[in-house]
């Protein structure tokens, strides 16, 4: 029997071409699940994704998609929410097109807060180009790169959101998985940029580098340092550690940038008269 989240995938586009074990495919079905819950038409919604692992989900989901250049998923994006403001428009894209070569459009699409859900898959790595390290690579973590181990400091990817003027910022992980769906639920929800971290496994590429043991093992590199959001505000500083909250870690109101691009035209309208 057909399970009802299959209709949102293009099954002549199936099987996808993930490595066996990657947790792309784990957030990519907690989407279309976000999507159902909210009861959004496929007609209605816009999937739009840059280069990487992460952004061939697009092509494999049965909604309007555009698979965009190199960091630049947000502004196309953006550009289509402008351009019809009725439309549903989730981003999908991974942790080096978003926080490096598209840092930039990033920070920005928070500061506007265009009313635009975005979903970072982060799995530490350039997964599809050769394992480089990436701006969310941990410090002391091996990749083609740092062969002897990464010193750059690590992005916090959800305080960077916030602190550029997303009005909701969440983190989930693959382990989590009804978990992860509920948090991108509620960011379709939000009227204005929301921003979710959907923590996944790479075992090829970060895994097999970092000798991190099978996809199985990786779930639970995600799972045992995972601290809910309401446990983790009453932990003492010194058992932080380690350790990273996981929930709605941001929510505010502030007026979305179609709405107020909306406000530019009728003042424009008025002056003429």
């Amino acid at each position: 029997m057909e399970r009802s989240f299959e209709q949102y995938f293009r099954q002549n586009h199936l099987p996808h071409l993930w490595c066996p074990g990657c947790g792309n495919g784990i957030a990519m079905k907690a989407i279309v699940q976000a999507v159902e819950k909210k009861g959004w038409s496929q007609d209605n919604t816009v999937i739009v994704s840059g280069i990487g692992c992460s952004s061939r989900a697009s092509g494999y989901m049965d909604f309007d998609t555009l698979h965009t250049a190199h960091g630049r998923a947000i502004p196309f994006a953006t550009g289509i929410k402008l351009a019809n403001p009725d439309l549903n428009v989730i981003v999908i894209t991974g942790d080096g097109d978003c926080t490096a070569i598209g840092g930039n459009h990033f920070i920005h699409g928070c500061r506007r807060n265009v009313d635009l859900t975005v979903i970072m898959f982060n799995n530490n790595i350039y997964g599809m180009t050769g394992g480089q390290a990436s701006p969310t690579t941990p410090v002391g973590a091996k990749a083609t790169t740092a062969p002897y181990g990464s010193v750059d400091r690590t992005f916090d990817a959800c305080k960077l959101a916030e602190a550029a003027g997303a009005t909701y910022v969440a983190r989930s992980t693959a382990f989590h998985v009804q978990h992860m769906t509920n948090m991108i639920a509620d960011g379709l929800d939000n009227k204005g940029f929301s921003f979710i971290e959907a923590m996944v496994q790479c075992p090829t590429a970060f895994g097999r580098k970092n000798r991190m043991g099978s996809p199985a093992d990786m779930l639970k590199w995600m799972r045992d340092p995972a601290v809910m959001k309401a446990a983790w505000d009453k932990l003492p500083e010194e058992k932080r550690e380690d350790k990273f909250p996981i929930g709605c870690l941001y929510s505010s109101q502030a007026i979305d940038y179609d709405a107020a691009y909306d406000q530019v035209i009728e003042r424009a309208g008025g002056a003429d008269k």
